[in-house]
């Protein structure tokens, strides 16, 4: 546990100095650990070290932690790919999901919510690159998909998701996450003026966070530099 409060305080400071540099409020950026590599043990210490969010990207390690995991300080994201038959697993335990891309995604997880009696908060994945391994909505039709999310009542677009390729040259973030938060701000401010909520961008992770942060990320998904002991 001091491995990982020393983590938590390096990825802390990391985030308030990529902001600084950026000119930004660190207070407008949501640390969220990504729990791949982490245990409920470690997920629960995070509160006390001033994590309150975390996500899982696959729901059978999701519910293997559920039971555990302290529910009263944590706020529980989904961040992988989300197949329609596994929705019904995650509904009524998580407070956001942040892979959507495509209608057929989204009326599964209003049709799972509105059982629940919950209005799901919903990040819409840009593939930036176009890649064909992953997951996401290609930046042309990410417009559309928003417009058509409207159509559920139990669900409520708070923003985007994009994850660049990676690369050991950060112009490759930079470039990938400039164009994915022009598009999204665009989108934002231009096509979907009814909703007054601020815009949500997660873009960034623990090789990537520092550019991300100054592309405009409002949260960035750390696992690796919380949890893996890079010494092992």
């Amino acid at each position: 546990m001091d491995k990982l409060k020393t983590n938590v305080a390096a990825v802390q400071r990391g985030i308030c100095e990529a902001a600084e540099k950026a000119g930004r409020d660190p207070q407008e950026i949501t640390l969220l650990a990504a729990t791949k590599y982490a245990s409920a043990e470690q997920i629960n210490a995070l509160p006390a070290l001033g994590v309150c969010d975390v996500g899982e990207n696959r729901v059978q390690a999701l519910l293997e932690k559920w039971d555990a995991l302290d529910h009263e300080h944590l706020r529980v994201h989904f961040i992988g790919s989300l197949q329609k038959n596994k929705v019904k697993y995650i509904a009524d335990k998580v407070c956001m999901i942040h892979s959507v891309d495509s209608v057929e995604l989204a009326r599964e997880i209003d049709k799972q919510c509105k059982k629940h009696g919950k209005v799901m908060d919903v990040l819409v994945e840009i593939n930036c690159a176009r890649e064909e391994n992953k997951g996401g909505v290609a930046p042309e039709d990410a417009e559309a998909l928003c417009e058509a999310l409207a159509q559920f009542e139990s669900i409520r677009l708070r923003g985007f998701m994009t994850m660049a390729p990676k690369s050991p040259e950060k112009a490759q973030y930079y470039k990938y996450f400039s164009e994915t938060f022009a598009l999204c701000l665009d989108i934002w401010t231009k096509k979907l003026h009814n909703i007054d909520i601020p815009m949500m961008m997660s873009m960034g992770m623990s090789d990537s966070y520092d550019v991300g942060i100054a592309c405009g990320s409002t949260l960035v998904r750390v696992g690796s530099s919380l949890f893996v002991d890079k010494n092992m």
